[in-house]
């Protein structure tokens, strides 16, 4: 398995068999150097409606006859967009064609603006949200590694419970705080999900999440784990 971190939340996943793209944030995101235009894949999954999340996934999986994997209320919505999509809820676990996919709690929120969204948080000008269900992370297991994708969300004791039932290899934690776990509470995280590898997602796109992705893998590293900051675009293979 190969793992690629193109900027923000965004993280694109090759199997042996499939290609999936997470929170495909790429379209305005002044971090990233890969177009929406040039990705390639079978999958497209959205662990929550907010639209540095959603993003591209529409378009990407459009062009790309993809099915987009998110909770039932993101994917309802997204299926009025015509493309083809497959809803679950919290706790639930499917089991796709490249592997499975369990949804874990995340404490956010889950709002959608229909005629899109500013880069930065601004006040919208028509005030309104669709809020599409419960935010979500994702455990995803193929080729006999499993990947936590924890989306946006605070530290809850919850991870302690998804360490204990799980065998994970790697942890993508946001570290970017105001909206998120701050990079405290995301080392914390690491130890309670007791990962091999734990990598900072969810900072320095806006100011209002800037942190330092070192400073993150300095505090993981101080309680026994390890811990790597990708840069944009670079990858790690398990």
């Amino acid at each position: 398995m190969k793992l690629t971190y193109l900027s923000h939340s965004c993280v694109f996943v090759e199997t042996s068999s499939h290609k999936l793209i997470i929170d495909p944030f790429l379209t305005g995101n002044g971090k990233a150097q890969v177009k929406a235009d040039d990705v390639e894949c079978d999958f497209v999954l959205v662990t929550h409606g907010h639209f540095d999340h959603v993003g591209d996934a529409v378009e990407i999986a459009k062009r790309n006859d993809a099915t987009i994997i998110s909770s039932y209320e993101v994917a309802d919505y997204l299926a009025q967009k015509k493309v083809k999509t497959h809803g679950m809820g919290l706790g639930g676990a499917f089991q796709f064609p490249f592997g499975r996919v369990k949804l874990t709690i995340a404490f956010h929120s889950a709002g959608y603006a229909p005629g899109g969204e500013p880069v930065k948080p601004v006040p919208l000008t028509d005030g309104h949200f669709i809020y599409l269900g419960n935010p979500a992370g994702m455990l995803i297991t193929a080729d006999g590694k499993t990947i936590y994708h924890a989306g946006d969300t605070a530290l809850t004791l919850e991870m302690k419970l998804i360490g204990e039932m799980n065998n994970i290899d790697v942890a993508f934690l946001p570290i970017g705080d105001n909206f998120t776990m701050g990079a405290d509470d995301a080392a914390m995280a690491a130890e309670f999900l007791k990962c091999r590898l734990a990598v900072p997602i969810h900072y320095n796109t806006f100011d209002l999440i800037k942190a330092d992705p070192n400073a993150f893998v300095q505090k993981v590293e101080a309680r026994g784990l390890r811990a790597q900051a990708l840069g944009i675009g670079e990858s790690i293979e398990l």
